[in-house]
């Protein structure tokens, strides 16, 4: 494992809609090095979001230039930050880039991802935090 850059996109692994949302991005390509971490193995990054008061079971968190970005917020800022090259990127813009349909999708997006964990037999990162 690499050790994480100063910015970095942190998400739920076991989740595949949040494993393929951040393998679809092209984050790299607009904002140049980003570390696209999983919670799960990245502990360091899962203890710094816990010490800053934000909660990865509610939504992902984008370090970028020193500022965090949560949930809702995170993926209306990475739709204005990704590239529009590909009809995933241009989709994830054409929706996201909007905060208010950001803030409204935001919970049906983290009610699919509890649901996914749910029906695969994985669980959430509080009860994964807890045993480390």
């Amino acid at each position: 494992m690499t050790s994480p850059g100063q910015n970095w996109l942190l998400y739920d692994g076991d989740c595949p809609f949040c494993s393929r949302y951040v393998a679809y991005l092209r984050l790299r390509e607009a904002v140049g090095p980003v570390t696209l971490a999983d919670a799960r193995s990245h502990s360091e990054l899962l203890d710094e979001a816990l010490q800053h008061g934000y909660d990865l079971d509610e939504g992902m968190l984008l370090k970028l230039d020193g500022r965090y970005y949560h949930g809702a917020e995170c993926i209306n800022v990475l739709a204005l930050l990704t590239t529009s090259s590909g009809i995933f990127n241009r989709m994830n813009r054409a929706v996201f880039r909007s905060k208010t349909v950001a803030r409204l999708a935001y919970p049906a997006l983290r009610l699919g991802r509890n649901l996914a964990l749910k029906l695969l037999g994985r669980e959430q990162l509080k009860q994964t935090n807890a045993a480390h």
